[in-house]
């Protein structure tokens, strides 16, 4: 089968809108694929950061996917910076990079404008993510359009590679992932909600105790009128808010918005629902004990090492820097 990667790099705080995108497909189909989950805390270095969070949300958010369903035992379970390969195939990738087109990728000319010091590590940040791919013979990388830019560089490196010193990578494509709802920030329905938000208070954060959750969603901007309908382009606020409901139940914002007559009905139904979602994610992740979360990090850790550990070799014989592995009579190397 083919292996799938996700990465979730420890900046802000993770909201409803990564557990309906990117964490819940995750848990519903690691029994049935070969999956790879790391924590890339290695990429918050690439902006201005405070490295007493760093740690603390690298933990948090390991803990946090455990609490809503990841398996280590069926999936490969890890933080990027536990195993030094990610960094050696990194600099050995970069052998194989060109300048210009690290300097293409959007997101760099996106950050870099906004920062007065830019940091190398943000514009070779891109190869650090074909690396992380690379690595584990990944074949698919879920991805929103904003890094699809990423994994197609990865693709283009490894096909080059291959072409210049034989056979060594699986090439990945990215593919979407499950059509998950764009939600909006509650307090700013124009804005997508937000790990990183300047405000807390639009952002459903899955650590937050349920009777903020309710709160939040009571205190969600609505649209002048008293119609509940679907309407994105015009009624922002509400259509965010059947989204959101939606997103819980599993049924459509259209069919929803023809259960309630008031904003008032709209609003309890969202908070229920939210909360039915995300407490028990909230509850288990209080149970977790931080030490048993080290102790299943560094089990992932050895078990990436494993794979990871022969690619690299691998690459440094295809690249001159390791004579070949001597083979056994009548063996045929794959």
């Amino acid at each position: 089968m083919p292996r799938r990667l996700t990465g979730f790099t420890p900046s802000g705080d993770l909201h409803l809108g990564n557990h309906i995108g990117a964490i819940a497909p995750i848990i519903s189909g690691q029994a049935a694929a070969d999956t790879v989950v790391f924590i890339s805390d290695l990429h918050a270095l690439t902006l201005e950061h405070d490295p007493a969070q760093v740690r603390r949300r690298t933990l948090e958010f390991a803990t946090v996917l455990l609490a809503a369903g990841a398996d280590p035992d069926a999936c490969l379970f890890l933080v990027q910076s536990h195993v030094p390969e990610h960094t050696e195939l990194h600099y050995l990738l970069e052998c194989a990079t060109g300048f210009g087109e690290a300097q293409r990728m959007i997101q760099f000319k996106e950050k870099s404008r906004r920062q007065q010091h830019v940091r190398l590590s943000l514009l070779t940040y891109p190869v650090l993510m074909a690396a992380d791919i690379l690595l584990y013979d990944t074949a698919e990388v879920p991805v929103g359009e904003d890094q699809r830019q990423h994994v197609e560089l990865a693709r283009d490196v490894a096909q080059r590679f291959n072409a210049r010193y034989g056979q060594t990578f699986t090439l990945p494509q990215a593919v979407h992932p499950p059509v998950a709802a764009r939600l909006m920030d509650l307090a700013a329905p124009d804005t997508k909600m937000s790990k990183s938000a300047a405000s807390p208070a639009g952002t459903l954060r899955l650590l937050d105790e349920p009777d903020v959750l309710r709160r939040k969603v009571m205190r969600a901007v609505t649209d002048a009128g008293t119609d509940v309908t679907y309407d994105p382009g015009h009624r922002p606020g509400v259509s965010n808010l059947l989204t959101i409901l939606a997103s819980c139940t599993g049924g459509s914002p259209e069919q929803l918005a023809a259960r309630f007559t008031r904003y008032s009905e709209l609003k309890e139904a969202v908070a229920d629902a939210v909360v039915t979602t995300l407490a028990p994610v909230r509850e288990r992740y209080l149970e977790l004990d931080p030490d048993h979360v080290r102790l299943v990090l560094r089990t992932g850790a050895e078990r990436a090492r494993d794979l990871a550990g022969p690619k690299v070799r691998q690459v440094k014989e295809a690249i001159g820097l390791l004579p070949p592995v001597p083979q056994a009579a009548g063996q045929v190397r794959g």
